[in-house]
């Protein structure tokens, strides 16, 4: 069994990202910019925005962050949006969800320019990656298939079972898997709380990624030797021996599933640190196709 070092292969990318910008500086040509707008005070928002800025910094990005109240009204954000869709300075624009109930995020994740939605939630990001044209991904399934990328875990042909059916993961991992391109060209099963068993198609798993929410849902019994395992879950549970009174745990029990698996991504260290090395990419990236 080999562990998925989420970790290892951000920093990796991070390296790649930092040499490629040091580079850019040294021929004069500019830089990449993220700008992460914040609405309202959710302590877990301000602490996702802060490391995503930190994250930035570090591989010399230009960063910037808009923090503002709860009781912002929704057309002050869209006028926001639009200043940043014109500012060239900036190449990818992030609204750090969820918003405060009474501004629509439909509404403001259609008004960011398609060319700066380095979130890959746009509607027109959405459409282009359903069809195969070249679009942002979003960065949690994007991370997912980097994983199997970098450790060379072969996809065509495998049935890749996804748990979960979210707008952020589970949908466009399916759609990314069932491209015929390389590291992807998979056989497609998505299961949701309409299975009467999910555990049927959990066992026909060549690839499992989890993403549903619900902490050591995947049990050892529901799983093929061999399966390779991706949990995107990130739960909180109580844990009086933890200094913080609680544990993060994933949607698979680690402990059962990983003496089946031929890989296992870990919670934490798994994915979670690879969605925010894909932001990172998807910003250069931007700044690279559309931003000089």
């Amino acid at each position: 069994m080999i562990i998925l070092d989420g970790k290892k292969i951000a920093q990796d990318i991070r390296n790649e990202l930092k040499a490629d910008i040091d580079n850019l500086k040294f021929l004069g040509k500019g830089i990449p910019g993220l700008v992460a707008i914040l609405v309202g005070d959710n302590p877990a928002s301000e602490i996702y925005v802060r490391n995503k800025a930190k994250a930035c910094e570090e591989i010399g990005m230009r960063a910037k962050t808009e923090k503002h109240p709860a009781d912002m009204k929704e057309e002050d954000l869209l006028r926001l949006i639009e200043s940043y869709n014109n500012n060239k300075q900036y190449h990818g624009i992030l609204v750090q969800l969820p918003l405060p109930k009474h501004i629509d995020e439909d509404k403001v994740i259609e008004a960011i320019s398609p060319q700066k939605d380095v979130d890959g939630f746009h509607p027109i990001s959405v459409g282009n990656l359903v069809i195969g044209k070249p679009a942002f991904r979003s960065c949690t399934p994007a991370g997912i298939q980097e994983l199997l990328i970098r450790y060379k875990i072969e996809t065509k042909g495998k049935h890749l079972v996804v748990l979960g059916r979210s707008n952020i993961v589970g949908k466009p991992i399916a759609n990314i898997m069932l491209q015929k391109k390389e590291f992807a060209n998979s056989i497609v099963t998505i299961c949701h709380s309409a299975a009467p068993d999910v555990s049927y198609y959990t066992k026909q798993a060549d690839i499992l990624v989890a993403a549903m929410g619900s902490p050591k849902f995947v049990k050892g019994n529901m799983v093929k030797e061999g399966v390779v395992v991706i949990d995107v879950g990130i739960n909180r549970i109580e844990d009086s021996t933890a200094s913080k009174g609680y544990r993060l745990v994933g949607d698979v029990d680690f402990d059962e599933v990983s003496k089946q698996a031929s890989y296992i991504s870990p919670v934490p260290g798994g994915v979670g640190p690879m969605t925010i090395a894909m932001l990172l990419k998807n910003t250069y990236e931007g700044f690279i196709k559309y931003g000089r």
